[in-house]
């Protein structure tokens, strides 16, 4: 019967752990050789017994004083123990018995940025990339790339990853780093030319093709990131973040049944998230199909019960059917969430409108206007509920003040000229229409709309024909 290798493993590092003990106690002749120190401290280190694991590097020291290793494990902790300024006097000790030792320079470094000596850290990791190259010197860029990104110098972050690909064109961890930090930076151009480079050498590099896309789409050239993107999934069929961002590419273009076909895709290859369901439900919204676009908000709102916009975009489908009271009921979920959010305030005034309850909309479009003073859309709402009701005096007070508040704005004063003529006051009117056919006479149709039997008027004919024929000569 095979003995288990991990019963042996413990029974090796109890009888080394034994014999530590008895170097310790001075007993006898106990030999632990170098390889073993790096076991005891090890085992002090995982049982975060950082004081025993030290000593343990202080006795290998002396037992092994030419020892980089031995060195480096004590520096190593004392920078665990915050004790910065020893632990780079020891890597300094480091450096003389071994410089080809790539942890001196992290180890430094490490202790130089917690000094909040970046200068210092930089400095350390660019001296150490002349003397290193291949997987090491990669490390070293990886190392100086995180310095960069805590000190906030981020075009710095980008070149390291540059570097990084230009040395090792297949890095994955680099390849998805660049990716995030091109569209942070907005270098999509240069991003464009290296994964170029990538993809002629390493053409089936479904990663390079994927950033090669992101990177286009970063740019809005939306044609050549589906291009791209279509490789990346012919090399990898299950890049489901190929088929998210061809999704989105697909929606900037206002292809949405193609959009549908990916992010169908993107189902099948992951769980269920919020953000895809959504995004279904637009591409139907936009596709005029209100029943698919509910089923899809509605499951994005089972996955993010407190995203107060979908119960709203599952409200504008009930509304564009005209269901004002399924509408109202999504909306009164949504306000729950978020009181003062001018759009659902605004779109449930609409509906009370259509209902009828023209005191319950003007609750609503006062909310706007009241948190947003110069909310537009907040004030001619208002003002077109007041008129509806008939509430013609109060109509009138509320639209001298949007007037006052947009620098009368034709719309404004068109609305003021319904108001008038609905209190009898013609002659007030006819002015206040003068006035804005002058300023913009395309705005007409939105004065008829308040009240489309006006145009028997005669008087109001004659304005808006005179304004006709000044604009035909």
């Amino acid at each position: 019967m095979k003995e288990n290798p991990l019963r042996k493993n413990d029974s090796e590092l109890q009888e080394i752990l034994k014999r530590y003990d008895n170097l310790k106690k001075g007993r006898g002749q106990s030999y632990i050789d170098e390889e073993s120190f790096e076991k005891i401290i090890d085992y002090f280190d995982e049982k975060e017994d950082i004081g025993s694991a030290l000593e343990a590097a202080e006795k290998g020291a002396e037992q092994y004083p030419f020892s980089s290793a031995m060195v480096i494990r004590r520096a190593d902790l004392l920078i665990a123990t915050h004790k910065y300024r020893e632990a780079l006097d020891l890597l300094d000790h480091a450096a003389l018995l071994d410089s080809g030792d790539i942890n001196v320079y992290i180890l430094k470094t490490d202790a130089y940025l917690a000094l909040d000596k970046q200068e210092k850290a930089v400095e350390i990791l660019e001296q150490a990339l002349a003397l290193f190259t291949g997987e090491e010197r990669i490390s070293l860029l990886f190392e100086l790339a995180d310095v960069y990104d805590d000190y906030q110098e981020f075009e710095k972050v980008f070149d390291c990853l540059k570097l990084i690909l230009e040395d090792d064109p297949n890095n994955e961890e680099a390849l998805y780093k660049i990716c995030f930090w091109t569209d942070f930076t907005g270098r999509n151009e240069e991003s464009i030319k290296l994964h170029q480079k990538i993809i002629d050498d390493f053409p089936y590099n479904d990663l390079a093709w994927f950033n090669l896309g992101a990177a286009y789409q970063g740019i809005k050239l939306y044609e050549k990131a589906l291009d791209a993107y279509h490789y990346a999934v012919a090399i990898n069929e299950k890049f489901d973040y190929a088929y998210r961002n061809m999704g989105d590419a697909y929606i900037r273009l206002k292809k949405y049944k193609e959009a549908i076909e990916v992010l169908q895709k993107v189902l099948e290859l992951t769980k269920p998230e919020a953000l895809i369901y959504e995004a279904l439900g637009y591409c139907y919204d936009k596709l005029h199909n209100n029943g698919q676009a509910r089923f899809y908000y509605r499951k994005a709102s089972h996955i993010s019960p407190d995203d107060s916009k979908l119960y709203y975009k599952i409200a504008c489908t009930y509304f564009n059917e005209g269901e004002w009271e399924s509408a109202a009921k999504q909306l009164e979920t949504a306000l729950r969430i978020h009181r003062h959010q001018a759009e659902y305030n605004l779109l449930m005034g609409e509906c009370k409108i259509q209902q009828g309850f023209y005191k319950d909309a003007i609750h609503y479009f006062s909310a706007v206007v009241s948190q947003s003073p110069r909310n537009k859309r907040g004030w001619e709402a208002l003002v077109r509920c007041l008129y509806f009701g008939k509430y013609y005096d109060e109509a009138r007070e509320q639209v001298v003040a949007a007037i006052k508040i947009f620098n009368a704005q034709p719309i404004f004063v068109y609305y003021l000229s319904a108001i008038l003529f609905a209190l009898g006051k013609t002659k007030e009117g006819i002015l206040q229409l003068e006035n804005a056919m002058s300023k913009s006479p395309k705005l007409v149709k939105r004065f008829v709309e308040l009240n489309p039997a006006i145009l028997q008027n005669h008087h109001v004919v004659d304005v808006i024909s005179k304004f006709k024929r000044k604009r035909s000569i």
